[in-house]
């Protein structure tokens, strides 16, 4: 009975516990919210990478020194990390306040929307043009120092191309998935700076900080640099590249993987067992890859159709040679060839060299977390 009363006593004080780190949460918000109005003050940047790395070397050191996992501390923080970014984003500082007024080309879109949130909380003017609007594009255009193109890939040259001309000094500039083409239909279109960039994120996300954005340079870069410094501010990671190697990485990247995620999830459709089936006895890492593929049929269509479609002619060559290497491994398999097996393991094992245990070390946060969503779906389904 004492042990009872004891588990009890000691229940009473973990509480007492959980409710001192709310106390202490809530005082920290407090705290960061504080700082990000500085920020916006100041002009700073939201994210400050040296701040960040020092930050959690201390708290791992203080964590080994009181005996407390600093793997679990360091979780602690980067999430709090994150939700002070997130806290942060009403009011964000202006790095450019001549680059407006500001017109979306393609504004009532999802990505066009998030990019005109963003640059409003900013304090930039916002103009959105759209179908339902498209009379009144002179006069929106009249006075513009950036429009930003955010249209489908497939509807981008001509869209372009049906703009009235632009005032010399303002930057045109995109946000698609490709950019050798767009670029071109940019540069012919108008005479003043241009530059292509690629969100590599969706409309999704809670804040724009660590989020990449491909920058290809198109003419008269220093008449750009507000922009570029804008989405610094913001906390974007910046990634110079030049248009045709963009389009050649991206081949990789985006279309051989939404390629290759759309037919296993097609396959995954066909068979008899439900999603619920395969779910019951995934796991961790096969319930990250059931998240992926979901989350691709969670969005739209056309985008993911654009995408593979755009630039499907210049990526059957490597279609071919992943083609041949699903086949050469099957032959493997019908033959039981382990040797051969391990051997092309061996080769592809090369290619990610140390990277490998980096990979091995970062995707380990990523199942444990994934195991514990799993024991959330089923504390809710019982």
């Amino acid at each position: 009975m004492n042990g009872a009363n004891d588990l009890d006593e000691i229940r009473v004080a973990i509480d007492e516990c959980d409710s001192e780190l709310v106390a202490l949460l809530a005082k920290r918000k407090a705290l960061t919210e504080q700082v990000g109005k500085i920020k916006q003050q100041k002009g700073a940047p939201l994210h400050v990478p040296k701040r960040e790395a020092e930050l959690i070397r201390a708290r791992r050191m203080e964590a080994e020194a009181k005996g407390v996992n600093p793997d679990l501390v360091e979780d602690i923080l980067r999430r709090m990390m994150r939700e002070a970014y997130e806290n942060q984003q009403s009011e964000l500082a202006c790095a450019s306040p001549k680059m407006s007024p500001i017109v979306i080309v393609g504004g009532q879109g999802a990505m066009g929307k998030l990019f005109a949130k963003q640059f409003r909380r900013s304090g930039y003017e916002v103009r959105l043009l759209d179908k339902d609007n498209q009379s009144q594009a002179t006069e929106l255009l009249s006075d513009a120092k950036l429009v930003l193109v955010s249209v489908p890939i497939n509807a981008l040259e001509q869209v372009v191309n049906e703009l009235p001309a632009l005032p010399d000094d303002c930057i045109l500039a995109d946000i698609t998935s490709v950019k050798q083409a767009p670029l071109k239909a940019l540069l012919n279109k108008h005479n003043g700076p241009v530059v292509g960039l690629h969100p590599m994120f969706g409309p999704d996300i809670s804040h724009w900080v660590k989020q990449t954005v491909v920058v290809c340079e198109g003419r008269l870069p220093k008449q750009c640099e507000g922009l570029i410094k804008q989405l610094k501010i913001w906390g974007c990671q910046l990634v110079s590249m030049d248009a045709k190697k963009h389009d050649q990485s991206m081949q990789i990247i985006q279309v051989m993987r939404h390629l290759t995620t759309f037919v296993y999830g097609q396959f995954l459709s066909k068979q008899c067992h439900s999603l619920k089936d395969l779910r019951s006895c995934s796991s961790p890492i096969y319930q990250l890859e059931l998240m992926m593929v979901g989350r691709l049929f969670a969005q739209s269509p056309e985008l993911y159709s654009d995408i593979m479609l755009a630039q499907f002619n210049d990526v059957e060559g490597l279609l071919a040679s992943y083609q041949d290497t699903f086949e050469q491994t099957l032959t493997k398999l019908q033959q039981g060839d382990k040797e051969g097996l391990i051997q092309s393991f061996s080769e592809a094992k090369q290619y990610f060299s140390e990277s490998a245990k980096h990979f091995l070390s970062q995707s380990r946060g990523l199942l444990n977390k994934a195991n514990d969503a799993k024991v959330l779906d089923y504390e809710e389904s019982i």
